[in-house]
């Protein structure tokens, strides 16, 4: 008997020490959510898309763990690329992970494979759900729907430019569609990171890769 305490506390330390160094384990099919400061833009993507608890996430991507490295799958202003996760940290100290509560290692692998298939694909400028570019949390999307027999995985919902406060249009938004001569989808069905953050399909962990390597 007494042996087997000894033992037990020798793997209770063991695991302590292992936890204190690597708290977070990352797998494949993660969602990891970012507060990027872009200015204005931000800002306004900020006001109308709050995220779990209240958090701000102007951003999302897909973790795709590959041997001892870690990759995030991103739709950003390049296009859809794979980022290190330490380059894509680096970006923000605001990071959080949204794990499925309930999945498969089979489903999981076939998000890394879906979203890699979207490499090199355009940025959407326009935030149109229907082109074949993607924007970050419509990356997400297709990626999931796909993976899921083309079925959604998570919901669309109509997109809104306008401030919740004023009820008008962001200027910021005014003054970037104009720039692509097309007109404020407005009410478009769309995606967003704070959107996804909400579904109750995840688990969210927040506060858990402030100020940390991999």
């Amino acid at each position: 008997m007494k042996k087997r305490v000894i033992i037990y506390l020798l793997l209770s330390i063991v695991t302590s020490q292992l936890y204190s160094k690597n708290p977070f384990r990352f797998y494949n099919g993660d969602l990891i959510f970012q507060n990027v400061h872009c200015g204005p833009m931000c800002d306004a993507i900020n006001e109308v898309t709050k995220g779990y608890k209240g958090r701000s996430f102007s951003h999302v991507g897909i973790v795709w763990v590959k041997r001892d490295s870690i990759f995030v799958i991103e739709a950003i202003s390049k296009g859809v690329s794979v980022t290190p996760i330490n380059d894509f940290l680096k970006r923000s100290h605001e990071a959080a992970i949204g794990r499925l509560k309930r999945s498969s290692p089979a489903f999981l692998n076939n998000v890394i494979k879906e979203s890699l298939k979207c490499v090199g694909k355009p940025y959407d400028d326009d935030f149109d759900i229907n082109n074949d570019a993607y924007y970050c949390s419509e990356l997400v999307y297709f990626a999931f729907k796909h993976a899921n027999h083309n079925i959604p995985f998570f919901e669309l919902h109509p997109m809104t430019y306008k401030s919740p406060k004023t009820k008008k249009f962001f200027p910021v938004w005014v003054d970037y569609f104009k720039a692509l001569n097309i007109p404020i989808p407005e009410g478009k069905p769309g995606i967003n990171p704070g959107g996804i953050s909400r579904s109750e399909k995840l688990e969210m962990h927040l506060d858990m890769l402030s100020g940390k390597t991999f």
